[in-house]
């Protein structure tokens, strides 16, 4: 059994998606078909039930999922282990924020890191902060900072680094929609608002919104936070960010926070990974060095 076919088996089984699987894994469509199609030949089961819209696991997938996952786990000990006992940490460990955590988290975190393991590599990506999770999910990455979810998934260990407030944004001076933000509470409903496409962000607005019996008037759904302080900075409507992009936007003093009653739970910002990773060396070295951190 080749240990590559498994890869792609494992990062498959967690996307469901073909095509998302191929660009991530680095692969062509055609060579992962096959590297399934032998997997199921040689377990002479079929794993994966597709169509032309979906794809699932089938019960013998899952069981071979499960198998992978240790494989994978006691392979990669067992790597680890067999080096030298003074030998320093090497590989590279894949890192996933968003722009603003770029900035105010991770500094910090990097440059204790790097003081102890100069050897390691960092591949930083950054993106919109609602695909964190999904991706450490479908090991597009090892590790990301991100908010945690009102249910954080059962394969997910969280360490808490920060507790960021949420805020609503408006325009600061005359703004087309200014006649909306009359002294006291906003009309909600006719002003135009500004909300992330997807996430946590979005579910604690609609939320909010609900609790008070709101209709809100959506204007533009962004994907990213940075992007929402430039749309509220230009006049389009009011926005709804951690109050933690603003206070590190080049716009942040084209805008100003909103007092609205009642506050909106804050962010739980941390570090996420796989539960079953957290034994492996590299991994645990940046948990430990970012668990450190929180606490000074």
């Amino acid at each position: 059994m080749d240990l590559r076919n498994l890869e792609l088996f494992m990062h498959l089984a967690h996307s469901l998606h073909f095509a998302r699987t191929a660009d991530a894994m680095a692969v062509s469509p055609s060579t992962l078909s096959r590297a399934i199609q032998r997997l199921e030949q040689e377990t002479g089961c079929t794993l994966l039930e597709r169509d032309n819209r979906s794809v699932a696991l089938t019960p013998a997938g899952r069981r071979l999922l499960s198998f992978a996952e240790q494989l994978s786990h006691d392979w990669e000990q067992l790597r680890q282990d067999l080096r030298h006992g003074d030998e320093p940490l090497q590989g590279q460990l894949r890192v996933f924020c968003s722009v603003t955590a770029s900035y105010f988290l991770l500094p910090d975190i990097l440059s204790r890191f790097r003081s102890r393991y100069p050897q390691l590599e960092i591949r930083l990506e950054t993106g919109d902060p609602a695909l964190a999770m999904e991706k450490v999910l479908n090991e597009e990455t090892d590790l990301a900072i991100a908010a945690r979810p009102d249910a954080l998934p059962g394969k997910l260990h969280f360490t808490s680094l920060a507790k960021i407030p949420l805020v609503f944004i408006a325009p600061r001076g005359p703004s087309p929609v200014s006649r909306f933000l009359p002294e006291g509470e906003p009309d909600w409903e006719r002003l135009p608002l500004i909300l992330s496409s997807q996430g946590l962000g979005r579910k604690r607005s609609e939320q909010w919104f609900r609790n008070k019996g709101i209709s809100p008037n959506l204007y533009a759904e962004v994907a990213g936070n940075e992007a929402i302080v430039s749309m509220v900075a230009l006049g389009c409507g009011v926005g709804l960010v951690p109050e933690a992009v603003l206070d590190h936007s080049l716009l942040g003093d084209k805008v100003r926070v909103l007092p609205v009653s009642p506050a909106l739970k804050p962010f739980d910002v941390g570090l996420c990974v796989q539960k079953r990773r957290l034994d492996e060396p590299l991994i645990r070295a940046f948990w430990e060095t970012a668990h450190q951190q929180a606490e000074k």
